[in-house]
């Protein structure tokens, strides 16, 4: 359309100057003695057009062919940049493909002339790695800095990802701490870091991270409170090994108010208490962790606190029966907490209860005692007979491990010949 209007403008123009030259064509005289040149205006016109154009013509034909080597060089330097392209994206479908050798063959071939050598440089470091050749994986890294220095944030996930995939966890770590200085809220490292620690059960420095993965949301928060609970759980679990006080009580005081109604945490803390003479704290603990949501663990270990006033304890505990006449744990807690009230009857009634539903080997025992203490040697010697035998391999105890369950088959045993005695 363009050249189409430009041709009707050239035309038009032609035409009139046409008409205007044939009513008054004009006179041009040029002269130089001895020479004098004589024309009509028309023709002189279209002689200086033509040789404009002749002259126009030619300077163009002396540029070009001073810049033809220039020329040439471009065009090369297009066709090399056209094959790193094709070669890197032959290169991405073989390392998507899995085809390593060829992956890493193919983004380093004209890896010189690619518009996007870090890419390539990433990709080869990839496909070096998954061969194992990792001094080559390396190599390339450290050539895809040189690339670009400002990519390193990008180079060092990729490394940190490989150096992870390869079970090299020191330098990952080494690699996701420089990163983090570099970029503190990027997300991917904190995630990449949090797995790390996870891995290598650093629950000190995972603890650290939390704040951060918190903030940021870095994780969903299901998997945030999951991994919250094993990094608390863990550090409480070494500090109560190694007997440390003040740093398990300062691990519960810095715990989220959430955790300390969580049952495995809750019990370890308790447990803990009740082996240093602080029942009455662990008493407290469990009460108020009842009153928001049962957990048959919590009920059990209720029955071996001692908390400060027993009988108050009896009728908290009590208080819990509505819906749960039945339950062998609620039961057997009863039972041991009317024996610790000396409610003699009461305490038979409610272990004969917990037998009755089902109720672990320690009712047995708990309930031959009593009848030990009441004078009924041959009933006690019955149930620590029937005891042993639901005790063994561990079956129907109230344990939660086999150390425990040891511990109390040897007490039935025991329990056994005392009542033989």
């Amino acid at each position: 359309m363009k050249y189409m209007l430009m041709f009707i403008v050239v035309l038009v123009l032609g035409v009139s100057a046409g008409l205007i030259a044939m009513n008054d064509p004009g006179y041009v005289v040029i002269s130089r003695a001895p020479w004098v040149m004589e024309t009509s205006l028309s023709m002189f016109v279209a002689i200086m057009i033509a040789a404009f154009l002749v002259f126009y013509g030619l300077i163009r034909f002396i540029v070009n062919s001073l810049h033809l080597s220039g020329r040439m060089r471009q065009w090369q330097h297009q066709r090399r940049a056209s094959k790193a392209r094709l070669a890197l994206t032959e290169g991405l479908i073989a390392l998507a493909e899995k085809n390593w050798k060829t992956a890493e063959r193919k983004v380093t071939r004209y890896i010189d002339d690619s518009d996007t050598p870090l890419i390539n440089y990433l990709a080869a470091a990839s496909a070096a790695q998954e061969q194992s050749a990792h001094e080559r994986r390396d190599e390339y890294l450290v050539k895809a800095h040189k690339s670009m220095p400002s990519a390193n944030i990008a180079i060092g996930m990729t490394q940190a990802e490989l150096q992870i995939r390869h079970q090299q966890t020191e330098q990952a770590l080494a690699t996701l701490m420089r990163l983090r200085k570099l970029a503190p809220r990027h997300t991917h490292v904190l995630k990449l870091l949090m797995e790390l620690y996870l891995t290598l059960k650093d629950w000190a420095h995972l603890k650290e991270l939390l704040p951060d993965l918190k903030k940021l949301k870095v994780v969903d928060e299901q998997h945030y409170h999951s991994v919250e609970l094993k990094v608390f759980s863990e550090l409480l679990k070494n500090n109560i090994t190694q007997d440390k006080q003040e740093a398990v009580d300062a691990l519960w005081a810095q715990a989220p108010k959430r955790l300390h109604t969580d049952a495995g945490l809750l019990c370890a803390y308790v447990e803990y208490l009740n082996r240093h003479g602080k029942g009455v704290t662990g008493e407290i603990l469990l009460r108020e962790a009842l009153k928001k949501h049962w957990h048959d663990d919590l009920v059990y270990l209720y029955g071996l606190t001692e908390g400060k006033d027993a009988n108050n304890q009896l009728l908290h505990a009590e208080k819990m029966l509505g819906a749960r006449q039945k339950n062998p744990l609620l039961l057997l807690t009863l039972g041991r907490l009317s024996a610790r009230n000396r409610l003699w009857g009461k305490a038979r009634a409610y272990l004969e209860a917990c037998i009755n539903n089902g109720g672990p080997a320690e009712a047995y025992q708990a309930l031959g005692d009593l009848l030990e203490m009441m004078n009924e040697h041959e009933a006690a010697t019955e149930y620590y007979r029937k005891g042993l035998a639901l005790a063994a391999d561990g079956e129907g105890l109230g344990v939660s491990n086999e150390e425990d369950a040891s511990e109390s088959r040897k007490s039935v045993v025991t329990s056994i010949a005392s009542a033989k005695h």
